[in-house]
Order: structure tokens, then sequence, then C-alpha cells
């Protein structure tokens, strides 16, 4: 089911949650609805639902216009953050239950449910209730609730955010699957950026109800549109500083008091003669060298994160942050030489936080 949302506005007594909203999710795509607390991603999901009514603009799902529609009329299945199971229901009777409201007859509550479960992975635990599940089970029985109604439209309401790391792992997964194999259309809000990431075939980044990028993931990491999409994408964040960008001998320079870095031609161009412009660099793209001709930093902190080692380091005045092998035993105090990547640098203005590259 194609979902398109037009100047999509919701207000709360004069705060605005959402503002101005345009998206157009395509049959069959999963998209994730990405920002921190209070960006307005959870209000859009419940607009999209018919929990809220929105202020103004049109919620269309394929031709049919919604806003006016009532929730159990919208064909949406939907899966909460708490699961929302009913504690005193089996298993069979919380899946069935939307199936109950509908009236179908027992027979087909029966068959659909057992389908459901079966592809669930829970088929075995239909006469246990919600407190003799685990927590992963629990999520399964929601998520079969919602596609036993064999529903248009997935609704998720960050659910995987009561679950353990290697369990959440384990959902991504079979969520994503179970989406692709199904071919529902699927509206996922969370605020972290390792699920969206992983799971969606398009993010729509938001911030204080307003629309930050809608994009890939992988444009969203390579090509960020604004400062903020730059600053929230990407873990550990990217390094910014303030510096000038100016032709030099030829080449283009990006310098401030403390830094001086050669920039690829096709980059500093659209970035010099603007005065001070935020340089963005991901810690990835920074790498600790045994070049003479590398930049001198001091190391003011060192985090183990297994695979590397992220180190804290100043050059000059400035702030950095970089990954780095744990084998070089890199210590606090010591001082390294640093490589700069710049061939995926980013550049933005000061004034209105967009891109100079990419808009």
């Amino acid at each position: 089911m194609e979902v398109i949302i037009e100047n999509l506005t919701k207000e709360f007594g004069g705060v605005v949650g959402v503002k101005d909203l345009n998206l157009h999710i395509q049959d069959g795509e999963f998209v994730a609805l990405l920002g921190p607390s209070g960006c307005g991603k959870t209000t859009t999901l419940l607009m999209l639902a018919g929990i809220y009514k929105p202020s103004s603009g049109v919620i269309r799902f394929g031709e049919r216009v919604v806003n006016q529609v009532q929730p159990k009329d919208r064909n949406i299945g939907m899966v909460f953050q708490s699961y929302a199971l009913y504690p005193h229901m089996t298993v069979f009777s919380n899946i069935a239950y939307p199936l109950k409201l509908k009236k179908l007859p027992k027979e087909e509550q029966a068959r659909r449910v057992e389908q459901v479960a079966n592809t669930m992975g829970i088929g075995n635990l239909l006469d246990r209730r919600p407190a003799q599940l685990s927590g992963g089970q629990q999520q399964r029985v929601a998520l079969g609730r919602a596609l036993v109604k064999e529903p248009d439209i997935l609704l998720f309401d960050e659910p995987l955010s009561n679950l353990d790391a290697r369990l959440r792992l384990t959902m991504r997964s079979e969520i994503k699957q179970l989406q692709n194999r199904l071919g529902i259309t699927a509206i996922y809000v969370t605020h972290d950026q390792v699920e969206a990431m992983t799971m969606a075939d398009r993010i729509a980044v938001m911030n204080y109800g307003v629309l930050q990028a809608f994009d890939t993931p992988t444009d969203l990491y390579d090509r960020p549109k604004t400062l903020f999409v730059a600053g929230f994408v990407g873990n550990p964040p990217m390094n910014f500083v303030d510096v000038e960008v100016a032709a030099e001998n030829g080449h283009f320079v990006a310098q401030d008091e403390s830094t001086h870095l050669q920039v690829p031609k096709e980059r500093g161009e659209k970035a010099a003669g603007r005065g001070k412009v935020r340089l963005g660099i991901r810690p990835e793209d920074i790498h600790v060298t045994d070049d003479e001709s590398g930049i001198p930093a001091d190391v003011a902190l060192v985090e183990p994160l297994g695979r590397d080692d992220m180190l804290d380091v100043r050059i000059g005045s400035d702030q950095y942050l970089v990954l780095a092998d744990p084998q070089k035993r890199i210590r606090p105090g010591d001082r390294v030489k640093l490589h700069f990547d710049m061939g995926n640098v980013q550049f933005f203005d000061l004034q209105t936080e967009q891109s100079l590259l990419w808009n």
C-alpha cells in the first residue's frame, strides 16, 4: 500500500509537534522515522494510525484519503514498545483478538492464528499466557497479532526498546526478513540509528517536528544534506570544526589557527570564498599513521570499543574523535600522527546549516 503524506501538521495547544511534513512511501517499502525524543516521529505514526487527528494536511493510503477514517477501518497493524498484550488471555486469544472483533468464523480465526504463529516461531506457545513468555516471545506475539489481520500497512512504535542487545539484533533481522517476504509497507519509529540504518529502505530524519532528510541509509551517511543529519547519523558522531576554505598554490585548503588540511578540488571549490564554514569528518576517516608527514595530535582519552579504540585527540584547540587499531596500544598522553581522508569531508553553511556539497 502506497502512503502519501502532504503538508501534515499537528499542534497541541499552540505547540507544534509536526510541521508541514511531506513523505511519499512506496508500496512494500520499509521506511524508518528517525530522530531524538520530541522530534515528532511518534506523533506522525499516531496520525497515520488514526489515534491523533491532523491539525492540517492530508494522509492518503493509496488513492484513499484517511484523515477522517477510524483506526479500525484503516486496515493497519500496529506493534507497540510495551507489546500491549492482554495478561489474562492465552497467546492464541491475544493473536486472535482482532479477528474476534471482526466477527470472523472460529474456524477461520484458528486457521489464521496457527499460520501466523508458525511463521513467528511461536506455534508451540499458543496455550501460554504473556507472563510465561520471554521478552522476545512477547514481541513475536505482538507482531503476530498485528499480522493476523492481513494489514495493508504495518506501523511499529520503537518495538525493540525493551529487549536486550542480543535479542534486538535477532529481532531486527526477523522483522526485516518477514516484511520482505510478505511485501507489506512498513513504517518504523525509532531513535536508534542502527535499527534505522540496518532495517529501512529509506529513512526520514526529523528534528523539532521538521523533516530534515528523506533518503537511503547510504546517502544519509555519505551525503548528509544538513548539519543535524550529519551529526545525528553515525556512531561515533561526526567531528566538526569551523574553518575557512581558500585556494592556495593551485590547491584548496581548509584551515583555522590549529589545522591546515588540503581539500579535493570538487569539494573545495564549493566551500571556498564563503568565510567561516563548518567542516565535518567522521572518526573512521581519520587514521593514526607512522608517516612523518602526518599531523601531530595529543591523545586526551582512549575508549576501548573492542574492534577499535576511540581516541579523543587535540590538535591545538581543535578536538577530534579518531578510531584506531587496539594493537597500537595508544594511551592517554601519547602524541600520534594523523592522516585525514579528505575525500569524504563535508562542509556546511554556518547560518542555514545546509550542506554546501549536496543541496
